[in-house]
């Protein structure tokens, strides 16, 4: 089945020049310019990936994104800025954000983050339903493979895509320790030096919505020095 793709960008060129490029790999891509009309499509359409700019005209790409999370849509979010300094690219992925690429970028970088994000999506999908056990519980906290479900007790407990996918990823190999550069691979399909805040901004967002005391984690623990791991 064709991959659906919304992309919205306010620069007609590079607007142009994205969608040739990924229509040539036989995505299908719905193309906008402005941010308003670009959330009106992303929660009224399905798509499997969301390419984001974050200047845009009416409404910015930040503001888009913290709409499209907060109606419970959790499409992946590929980012794009102009802005270099990693306190924006941070911010990007703290509304909710599944991954971020800086403007200049190369086509084939553009192309391999989109077919990684795809993989992804799919590897993710098939993995919850080939497992005959399609949850995992520590203590209250229970992960629904399936449904792609979070709960710890009675409250269901909202995550992006890309954050559930780290949970499960590290959930499913309790007490393994995991190098940033290792969860880059395994979970956005691409390992890319320079990335790694990709890893430090999910975790602090996961920490934020599971654990009670941030500061003294109980779930998503650090080894220092090497990365991180889940509750053995």
């Amino acid at each position: 089945m064709q991959k659906r793709i919304l992309l919205i960008e306010d620069h007609q060129d590079i607007n142009a020049l994205i969608a040739m490029n990924l229509e040539v790999l036989d995505y299908h891509v719905t193309r906008c310019s402005d941010g308003a009309e670009g959330l009106h499509l992303g929660t009224t359409q399905t798509f499997d990936l969301i390419i984001l700019d974050i200047m845009l005209p009416s409404m910015d790409g930040l503001q888009v994104c913290q709409h499209l999370r907060a109606k419970n849509i959790f499409t992946p979010i590929l980012m794009l800025t102009a802005k270099k300094s990693e306190s924006d690219r941070v911010v990007g992925l703290e509304t909710g954000a599944d991954d971020y690429l800086t403007k200049p970028f190369s086509v084939r970088e553009l192309q391999a983050r989109v077919k990684a994000h795809l993989r992804r999506t799919d590897m993710s999908q098939k993995e919850s339903t080939s497992q005959a056990d399609d949850a995992l519980h520590f203590g209250e906290l229970s992960i629904d493979k399936t449904k792609r479900r979070l709960t710890i007790g009675d409250k269901e407990i909202t995550l992006t895509a890309k954050e559930f996918d780290l949970l499960l990823y590290m959930a499913s190999h309790p007490g393994q320790v995991f190098s940033r550069e290792k969860l880059l691979d395994a979970v956005w399909g691409y390992q890319h030096s320079g990335y790694e805040h990709t890893v430090n901004s999910h975790i602090n967002r996961l920490r934020t919505k599971l654990e009670t005391d941030t500061s003294n984690p109980k779930y998503v623990l650090t080894v220092w020095g090497v990365g991180y791991k889940f509750y053995d």
